[in-house]
């Protein structure tokens, strides 16, 4: 009898359990199907939102195409649509900062790794042909002619150009580059050949209002030393490294410096018989104060530069005469200059990082005889 009481009491709990497990399983694909259901009408209405917001697009990047795979093509929107929402109002430029915000600083400058045109034309894609530049994201407040006097000096111009485009750059200058040729192998003339280039500049554009002139062994070392013109004639070149870092003289006013326009025509320009080395920036110095204005200049440790050391050109001897010709200057400031240039324009080039000026200025008067 216990036998049989255990046998059925058995016989229940096996169908109690049989019968858990089957609910159990009931639960579970109720559950399941039930989420699936729900996962199906989430990505339904995902793939419609997205469809909705492809389609618009399909009839403007084909306006003229059939239906595309995501539905009939939806009718063209009217002109007058069209032209209220693509009407697109520039904002226009700011003009160029003071002080832009790019410079660097102090630079090292060197001049013993090999340099080629090609590789100063590599670094600086954005200089247009003639070696010229503009900013594309602010108004200049200047035009810069950059001129230099030049004659076999091929290897310094190179380091000249692969250091200075990269900082007129970043100066946010607007600028073009001659080289001032002299042809022949007479007495050079470093002002002469200046003033040349500030006409040959101007005949090629006559939108520059301000002149930097520049020797082509003179590399700037801190990028704030801004190349622009100034309310007063500008001396760059404040301190070199061949005078120890020192300005050698208060009315030095050599290797590197700017006028502007005005400034440039109102001390009529630069003297052209300064034949050889030497002289001719005294005689500048001077006619800039004869004419009641002063020359401005960077502070010296911004103004510092390094000169490429080379050997004294031939034909470019020192100028015996010329202590005798800054004496004078206040005589001959007047009938020299600007208006009294006589040259002969060789050849007009254009490079791709400078504009070359080849001219013949003729040679030097004969030497008085002695005693």
């Amino acid at each position: 009898m216990s036998r049989l009481l255990v046998g059925v009491t058995l016989e229940r709990i096996c169908k109690a359990v049989l019968l858990l497990c089957l609910l159990h399983f009931l639960i579970i694909m109720i559950l399941y199907f039930d989420v699936y259901a729900q996962r199906l009408d989430f990505f339904s209405r995902f793939s419609v939102r997205n469809a909705s917001r492809t389609l618009p697009y399909v009839n403007i990047s084909r306006p003229n195409s059939t239906a595309g795979p995501l539905g009939p093509e939806l009718p063209a929107p009217s002109a007058k649509s069209v032209s209220s929402n693509s009407t697109i109002t520039e904002k226009p430029l700011p003009p160029c900062p003071e002080m832009p915000p790019g410079l660097v600083g102090r630079l090292l400058i060197e001049f013993s790794s090999p340099m080629s045109m090609e590789r100063v034309q590599r670094e600086n894609p954005d200089v247009q042909e003639g070696g010229k530049y503009s900013p594309s994201d602010c108004v200049p407040r200047q035009k810069v002619a950059i001129l230099i006097p030049f004659r076999h000096r091929e290897h310094h111009l190179k380091y000249w150009l692969h250091y200075l485009h990269p900082i007129l750059r970043r100066q946010k200058v607007s600028y073009g580059i001659y080289i001032i040729n002299q042809f022949g192998e007479d007495t050079f003339n470093r002002a002469k050949l200046l003033n040349v280039g500030f006409l040959e500049a101007l005949r090629d554009d006559d939108s520059y209002n301000c002149f930097i002139f520049s020797d082509v062994d003179l590399v700037p070392m801190d990028d704030r030393n801004l190349y622009r013109c100034y309310d007063q004639p500008r001396h760059f070149a404040v301190a070199m490294d061949k005078f120890g870092f020192r300005l050698p003289y208060s009315g030095y006013f050599g290797g590197v410096s700017g006028l502007s326009k005005t400034q440039f025509l109102k001390i009529n320009g630069f003297p052209n018989e300064y034949w050889g080395w030497g002289g001719e920036d005294d005689d500048i110095f001077n006619r800039i104060s004869l004419n009641g204005m002063k020359v401005s200049r960077p502070d010296a440790r911004i103004g510092r530069y390094r000169m490429i050391k080379h050997e004294r050109d031939r034909h470019n001897e020192p100028n015996p005469q010329r202590f005798t010709k800054i004496q004078n200057t206040k005589v001959t400031m007047k009938r020299d200059g600007i208006g009294s240039l006589q040259y002969r324009l060789v050849e007009v080039s254009s490079h791709p990082m400078y504009t070359n000026v080849t001219v013949e200025i003729g040679r030097p008067p004969p030497r008085p005889p002695r005693g």
